[in-house]
C-alpha cells in the first residue's frame, strides 16, 4: 500500500491476501510479508485471521528475524478483540527477555496504554529507552517512538519532565511542542463551544498530522546494498562490467560504511543496509528485463529489497554485532571512531 493512501480507499482484506500470495513466491521475504498482512487483517476487522498469521510466523520462531516484535503484536492484537489473559501471558515474558529492537517495546507500551495501564505502559516504555539509549549520544530514528511515547504518558500521569523527555523534546521537529500535543486536556477542546478553543485544537492536531506523515514518508530505510565476500566474488565472476564498482571486497565494505557516515551527517534518517545474494539479483534483473551487468540496477535492487522489510538499521544498536557479518561488535569492527 503506498504511504499516501488513504486507509479508507483501501480494500485491506483483498491487499492481504495479494501478501500472503506474495509471501508463497518469495519465502526468503515471507516474514516482512506476512507482517503486513496481518496488519491489513487487523483494519479489515478480522483479528483471528490475523492472529492466524502471527501464529503462522511463530510455529518457525527459531528462523525469524524478529520473534519479539511478532510476539508483540500478537499480544495486542490478541488484547484487541477480548483475549486480554493471553495477550499478557506474552507480554511479561517479552518484557523480561529485554529485545533490543525498539519496536516491541512501544507495541508493548502502547497496547497497555490504549486499556488505561499507564503506570505500566510509562514503566514499559521508560524500561525500553534505558536499555536502548543509555550512554547512546544521537538516538537512531527508530527509538524516536519508545522517547516520544514516554512523554505522552508520562504527560498524562502529570510527572515531572525528566532528561528522557527533555531529548524527547529535543528530536521532536514539529512547530507545536510535544507539551502542547499531549496535553490531556486536548481532548477537552474537542467538545468545546469556543471557536478559539477549537480552530487552536485544529491547529495542533495540523501539527500532529504532519509528524505521522513525517514518519509515513520513509516507510523503509535509506538503503546501501551490501555483498558477502563469496556472492560478491560470484557476481564479478559471472558479470566482469562490475568489476569497477567492486574493485574488492574489503573496499566496497569501507565504502559501504563511508556512505552511510555521509549520508548520516547530510541529515538523513532511517538509514538501512540490504544484503543481496546472486540468485535473487538475478531474478530481479530478469523481472526488469535488463542485464545484472547494468551498474544502475544496483540501487533498484537494493531499494526493492529494502521494500520487502530486507533491511537492517544502520548503525546497529549499542552492543551489536557488525553489518558486514564477521561475528565482531559494531563498535569495534565498521563502526571505530577512526
Amino acid at each position: 500500500m503506498r504511504s499516501d493512501t488513504p486507509a479508507e480507499n483501501v480494500d485491506h482484506a483483498a491487499e492481504a491476501a495479494r501478501l500472503e500470495r506474495t509471501a508463497g513466491l518469495y519465502p526468503e521475504d515471507a516474514e516482512a510479508l506476512l507482517l503486513q498482512a496481518a496488519a491489513h487483517r487487523e483494519l479489515a476487522g478480522d483479528r483471528p485471521a490475523a492472529s492466524t498469521l502471527y501464529d503462522r510466523l511463530l510455529s518457525a520462531a527459531d528462523t525469524l528475524e524478529a520473534p519479539h516484535l511478532v510476539r508483540a503484536l500478537k499480544a495486542s492484537n490478541l488484547w484487541e478483540y477480548g483475549h486480554e489473559a493471553e495477550a499478557r501471558a506474552i507480554i511479561e515474558p517479552e518484557r523480561a527477555a529485554a529485545p533490543r529492537d525498539p519496536a516491541p517495546w512501544v507495541i508493548v507500551a502502547e497496547s497497555l496504554e490504549s486499556h488505561d495501564e499507564l503506570e505500566s505502559a510509562e514503566e514499559t516504555f521508560t524500561q525500553g529507552v534505558t536499555l536502548l539509549l543509555t550512554n547512546v549520544p544521537q538516538p537512531p530514528y527508530s527509538t524516536h517512538p519508545l522517547l516520544f511515547g514516554r512523554h505522552r504518558v508520562r504527560r498524562m500521569l502529570g510527572a515531572v519532565h525528566d532528561e528522557w523527555d527533555t531529548l524527547a523534546d529535543t528530536l521532536h521537529s514539529s512547530p507545536i511542542s510535544l507539551d502542547e500535543l499531549h496535553d490531556p486536556k486536548r481532548v477537552w477542546s474537542l467538545g468545546s463551544d469556543n471557536p478559539a478553543e477549537l480552530e487552536a485544537e485544529i491547529s495542533r492536531l495540523r501539527a500532529e498530522l504532519g509528524t505521522f506523515r513525517e514518519a509515513l514518508s520513509r516507510p523503509f530505510p535509506v538503503a546501501v546494498l551490501h555483498w558477502p565476500a563469496d556472492e560478491l566474488a560470484e557476481l564479478v565472476a559471472a558479470y566482469p562490467s562490475l568489476t569497477e564498482e567492486y574493485p574488492s571486497h574489503e573496499q566496497h565494505l569501507t565504502t559501504i560504511e563511508a556512505a552511510l557516515r555521509e549520508l548520516a551527517s547530510s541529515g538523513t534518517a532511517n538509514l538501512g543496509i540490504v544484503t543481496g545474494t546472486v540468485p535473487s539479483y538475478e531474478a530481479f534483473a530478469a523481472s526488469e528485463g535488463a542485464s545484472p551487468g547494468d551498474v544502475a540496477l544496483l540501487p533498484q535492487y537494493a531499494t526493492t529489497l529494502a521494500a520487502r522489510g530486507r533491511a537492517v538499521e544502520w548503525p546497529p544498536q549499542r552492543g551489536a554485532g557488525c553489518w558486514c557479518g564477521v561475528g565482531r561488535v559494531y563498535e569495534g569492527c565498521h563502526g571505530r571512531k577512526d
